[in-house]
């Protein structure tokens, strides 16, 4: 064992030589110039979990160079992914950053709208931006001892449900407690126009005009599941801007539309006293991966469905495979219009977080999710790719009449224009 290990050590050290005489440090470091020249933290703090300390042991020493080789290699395909800042340019991004951590409302509202545009260039100088604001977060979690800075929380549920009314209710006891409660409500376009009422934020008229809360609309303009591909990213700025508390609502779901369950800490799932019997409780998708089940409207003449409901649910849940070690789903009542239940629901909520930060859960957590959306986005990016090649656009619509006129089905339409994608590269 020890003599492979040393020749794969000396088959390492020569590798890394001819890539560094290759490379040159011109190439290697030229994405340093840019993040010193627009952002206050200096580079070295970004790269700073990716630099080893020296060591006399040769094994450490070259497992140490590889690890800098993959920093520099990252940090490269940043430069090759930004060509040269303009100064207008420099000056935005630092105004942006400078004010989302200044906890400035409208630097967080200008920088959500700068990772939802779809313009190539601006798509760019987002990226930029997360990076920087990536590298205070990660600087902030280091000093707290590795805990995250906000507790993210997804809230799901059918239309009717009381998600808003909710929000409103627990939003104002958290900014009553001292917190910064962020709100990110997707609301459903329209197929035909594209457009969305954006009712949510009107729903909550209270919160809306507290300055500890930022709640902030966005369509989903037909994306599946309510959420957006840049949900994940308006979360991280706003935990970049000071906001402890982050809530992610979707539009009314179905049983197969969870991708909020993929970038958040807690999925809530939301159900009216009259949501079905105990089979629909069963039925595996979005219940099974909800961490607690709120059955809302609790009150008046719906206080019997309402218990009805929670104990059909709680026999329901035993059924289910259990997705943590350390916790166990539950099932509560709450009343958004007279408050109650509503402290002892977070204070259920603040003892997940626990549970699931003690045993190490909630981070192996975030760090499956950050892959999912990775690949999330390569599939959505590839699609684009694949539609925009010249080869598949000039056979597409060819195949496109021959679908339709029923000469070749679907799925030999879809092989032929793969062939041709493939063929081409």
């Amino acid at each position: 064992m020890g003599l492979r290990l040393r020749y794969g050590v000396r088959k390492l050290e020569v590798l890394l030589r001819t890539e560094k005489r290759k490379m040159g440090p011109s190439r290697v470091f030229p994405i340093l110039h840019h993040v010193a020249a627009v952002s206050p933290i200096h580079s070295t703090t970004a790269l700073r979990h990716s630099l080893c300390k020296p060591s006399v042991n040769l094994r450490y020493a070259s497992l140490c160079t590889l690890q800098q080789t993959r920093s520099v290699s990252t940090e490269t395909a940043i430069s090759h992914h930004i060509s040269g800042l303009t100064d207008r340019e420099k000056r935005l991004l630092t105004k942006l950053y400078d004010g989302l951590i200044g906890g400035q409302r409208a630097a967080l509202a200008e920088s959500i709208t700068l990772v939802e545009t779809q313009h190539p260039r601006k798509k760019e100088l987002a990226q930029v931006l997360l990076q920087r604001v990536l590298a205070f977060r990660q600087e902030q979690e280091r000093r707290s001892g590795g805990k995250p800075v906000a507790f993210r929380v997804g809230l799901s549920g059918p239309p009717g449900a009381g998600k808003s009314s909710f929000i409103e209710v627990i939003g104002k006891m958290l900014t009553g407690q001292g917190h910064k409660v962020s709100v990110l409500a997707v609301d459903p376009s329209s197929c035909t126009t594209g457009g969305s009422l954006m009712g949510d934020k009107t729903r909550m008229t209270e919160l809306s005009r507290d300055m500890n809360a930022y709640i902030r609309p966005s369509p989903t303009s037909g994306t599946l599941g309510g959420v957006t591909r840049t949900t994940n990213e308006a979360i991280v700025l706003c935990e970049g801007a000071g906001y402890d508390i982050v809530l992610v609502e979707t539009v009314g779901v179905g049983q197969s539309e969870f991708a909020v369950a993929d970038m958040v800490d807690m999925f809530v799932l939301l159900i009216p006293p009259a949501g079905g019997d105990e089979l629909q409780g069963i039925k595996r998708g979005i219940i099974e991966m909800a961490d607690l089940v709120v059955v809302t409207k609790s009150d008046g003449e719906l206080v019997v469905p309402a218990r009805k409901i929670q104990a059909e649910y709680t026999s329901a849940l035993k059924l289910l495979r259990k997705k943590s070690k350390v916790w166990k789903p539950k099932v509560v009542r709450i009343s958004s219009q007279t408050g109650q239940g509503v402290p002892e629901l977070w204070e259920t909520m603040l003892h997940f977080r626990e549970e699931m930060l003690s045993s190490g859960e909630l981070r192996v957590r975030r760090q499956t999710q950050q892959k999912v959306w990775m690949w999330s986005l390569i599939q959505e990016n590839a699609l684009r790719h694949f539609q925009q090649h010249p080869a598949v656009r000039a056979e597409l619509p060819e195949l496109e009449r021959r679908v339709t006129c029923g000469e070749i089905s679907p799925g030999l339409a879809a092989d032929l224009l793969l062939k041709v994608f493939t063929d081409t590269q």
